[in-house]
């Protein structure tokens, strides 16, 4: 089991490097992940907003973890390809834990993210730095080198980042999270093209964007140089909408 998981470790790696963009459409069940690898996409990646919504709670770790690694646990069980999991902020785990959590439910990468669910704003910069370090000891120590996925969240209105600092601090934060052992740096909330493109230059490695519908689509984010573009829970608040429409129809 441990050599298969390296093995899918290795490729969800190599993926974030290949000529070619890694997208993400993320998913919330085994359902939507079968989808996502019958449409040909090499990997899976897991949303917390949606996954969490799916179980009936709100987003940010509100959802029992226990409930989460379970979904988490299913998805991976029914796709042949590397799984990747929103694992938001890690729950309180210790770094071990976190990364036996994980492996034990077939999942080989994790987004870990640096808002502070309980205080609010972000972690302390070098003290979440010192945890991506912990968890990449751990993966090491396990034998899978799990792909970390370091969301930089200074872009988000509860960050307290005031708007011109917002970059500065992203790669402040994005340098510090790769010197520490993260594969990609996710500033998620990015919408402007010229903080993207600042982003790219100056965080010396991968970085994880999302499309906007001001212009950056898939093929601007891929000229911007972005490594990675995942959905977030779009697709599933799109699959209710389309629920939600179609059983109004029958009242009508």
């Amino acid at each position: 089991m441990t050599s298969e998981l390296k093995a899918h470790a290795d490729t969800l790696r190599a993926l974030h490097h290949a000529d070619e963009m890694l997208v993400l459409p993320n998913v919330w069940d085994a359902a939507s992940a079968k989808i996502v690898v019958e449409a040909g996409f090499p990997a899976v990646a897991t949303a917390s907003a949606a996954v969490s919504a799916m179980l009936g709670f709100p987003d940010g770790e509100g959802a029992p973890w226990q409930e989460m690694f379970a979904a988490a646990g299913r998805i991976a069980r029914a796709v042949p390809v590397p799984v990747t999991v929103d694992a938001e902020a890690g729950y309180g785990m210790e770094p071990r834990e976190l990364v036996d959590r994980l492996l034990e439910v077939g999942a080989v990468g994790c987004n870990l993210e640096d808002s502070d669910h309980r205080a609010g704003g972000l972690v302390d910069a070098g003290a979440n730095a010192e945890r991506l370090a912990a968890v990449r000891a751990a993966a090491d120590d396990a034998g899978v080198p799990i792909v970390i996925n370091a969301r930089v969240d200074a872009f988000l209105g509860s960050s307290g980042v005031p708007p011109q600092e917002r970059v500065t601090e992203a790669v402040r934060r994005g340098r510090l999270y790769l010197e520490a052992g993260a594969d990609c740096v996710y500033p998620i909330g990015v919408g402007d093209e010229q903080d993207v493109a600042a982003l790219v230059a100056q965080v010396p490695g991968p970085v994880n964007g999302n499309t906007r519908p001001n212009g950056l689509d898939l093929a601007r984010l891929r000229e911007l140089g972005v490594a990675r573009v995942s959905y977030g829970p779009r697709f599933y608040f799109g699959a209710l909408d389309t629920f939600r429409s179609a059983v109004r129809e029958l009242l009508d």
